[in-house]
């Protein structure tokens, strides 16, 4: 019975270890109470020092500077344009110089005439303005660019539909709200004024959460940190009549849910002026494909890895210079993961080139099917007998449009990226399949002749485009119409200061 007594006596080492335990707990608990306690000390301080009240819809940047200087500072730095990658960057790059297969791709829309790389968000009105893409349209019959093409470039945006309705500012033109639209994207797309409390500002995010049967009021902060980029940085596209924006979500947030809801409205963007195909055109889908990715899976947010947050002066705020995570590694990757720099920026790369050798692959295949769907129609091609072979060119150039418009897919999604590729590569291969056999019903079985596309210029030539005037027209746009608008602006106080 004494030695059963010994053994149930707790041994002096467990005691030890229990103690040290119940410090190591109450020392961590203290920590957080105290980061707790700093936090919000910083945030009542913040609020404390305000030096101006800002109220309602307030869409000149510069005059949340004055409360929120670091913010401001860092918002700023997205003038800068010097980052450069191995695949991407922040200054403009031509496109279609790199690869004009996608003049093809896109014979008969607007992108055919200009496609450039996106800088930062502080280049977003003046970028729009320059391109070859808005002001004129395609074709006359066309009409003019629809005012919903200016729903995601500034916070000027909110302020129009709060005064004039949703529904009618995108029934409106393109150049008829120019005047009022000339704050880059900042403040006001992401905050509320009073508060700075993040915020949906645009309608179409919030309406597609209801059309997905889902209340986005519910959505967490760490939610809400990826939710105010999924404003923009989503598919989406403009009702024929009114041009009302609509995420097309209905049947979920894939690249299969997106093509079934066009399906069902035997809607196109543009019919290809080559094949005759009728194309859907991808916008960005960058938070659909972000969120089938690893991190989105692991409750990383976009603003976790964009605009990571930094210390100054015993402040910790959220940069708002939003990059690549490339740009600052140890302050983005190097917060979860310990692998160095070189190692982690190597990562991103291979996938980065497995991701572009597909690409190229694909666009090379989904140019030559539409060159061949030409030759098909000039030798006396049946609809019936083109049916079959233009659903697959629609079908694939809707895979590959999916995956390349979306900014940084190949890394944020690896594996449904490559997965689009790989459909629409299949795709292009059984159109041009198709093809073959439609010629062959028409007694042509030699080799289609293929033009040289070798250049941007020279496939602009192929499908008719008259680049040199659309220049001419676009810089009498630039010298007349915009300093106008600014002058409007600055007149009626909406613009802070003239660039």
């Amino acid at each position: 019975m004494n030695k059963s007594a010994d053994n149930k006596k707790m041994k002096p080492w467990v005691g030890w270890l229990l103690f040290f335990v119940t410090v190591g707990v109450v020392f961590l608990l203290g920590m957080l109470a105290a980061s707790i306690t700093q936090r919000r000390a910083e945030i009542a301080s913040v609020r404390n020092n305000r030096v101006i009240e800002i109220t309602g819809i307030e869409s000149r940047n510069e005059i949340f500077a004055q409360n929120y200087p670091r913010e401001y500072e860092t918002w700023k730095k997205n003038d800068d344009t010097s980052f450069q990658s191995e695949f991407h960057g922040s200054s403009v790059v031509d496109v279609l110089e790199q690869r004009p297969e996608m003049v093809i791709l896109w014979a008969g829309y607007a992108f055919a005439k200009d496609y450039g790389t996106p800088r930062g968000h502080t280049h977003a009105i003046e970028d729009i303005q320059h391109t070859l893409r808005t002001a004129a349209p395609m074709k006359p019959e066309d009409g003019p660019q629809p005012a919903t093409c200016w729903t995601c470039k500034s916070p000027d945006i909110p302020r129009v539909m709060d005064s004039v309705g949703v529904a009618e500012f995108y029934k409106g033109t393109w150049a008829q709200w120019g005047p009022e639209i000339v704050n880059p994207i900042g403040c006001a797309d992401c905050h509320e004024a009073e508060t700075m409390n993040l915020k949906i500002s645009r309608p179409a995010l919030i309406e597609a959460y209801e059309n997905m049967g889902m209340d986005i009021n519910k959505a967490t902060q760490q939610e809400l940190r990826s939710l105010v980029c999924a404003q923009c940085h989503v598919e989406y596209y403009f009702v024929p009549d009114g041009k009302y924006l609509i995420f097309p979500w209905h049947n979920g947030m894939t690249m299969e849910g997106g093509e079934a809801y066009f399906d069902d409205l035997q809607y196109a963007d543009y019919t290809h002026k080559l094949s005759r195909a009728p194309i859907i055109k991808a916008q960005h889908p960058d938070y659909e494909l972000f969120v089938t990715g690893i991190h989105a899976q692991r409750g990383v947010s976009c603003a976790d890895c964009h605009m990571p947050y930094v210390s100054e002066g015993g402040v910790k705020y959220s940069s708002h210079h939003v990059r690549s995570p490339l740009a600052s590694i140890n302050n983005t990757c190097q917060v979860c993961h310990r692998e160095t720099e070189e190692d982690l920026r190597e990562s991103v790369y291979e996938r980065q080139r497995s991701a572009t050798q597909i690409r190229d692959l694909v666009e090379k295949e989904l140019a030559a099917a539409h060159i061949e769907a030409q030759f098909a129609w000039e030798k006396g091609a049946t609809e019936a007998q083109m049916k079959d072979a233009l659903q697959l060119i629609r079908q694939s150039q809707w895979r590959w449009d999916y995956a390349v418009a979306s900014h940084g897919g190949a890394f944020h999604a690896p594996i449904e990226f490559q997965r689009l590729l790989a459909l629409g590569l299949d795709l292009a291969h059984k159109a041009r399949f198709e093809i073959v056999k439609v010629l062959a019903q028409l007694g042509y079985t030699g080799d289609v002749p293929m033009p040289d596309i070798s250049t941007k210029e020279k496939a602009q030539a192929y499908i008719g485009l008259d680049i040199p005037q659309e220049k001419v027209n676009k810089q009498k746009f630039q010298e007349t119409v915009v300093p106008e608008w600014l002058k409007q602006a600055k007149e009626n106080n909406r613009l802070v200061s003239l660039k």
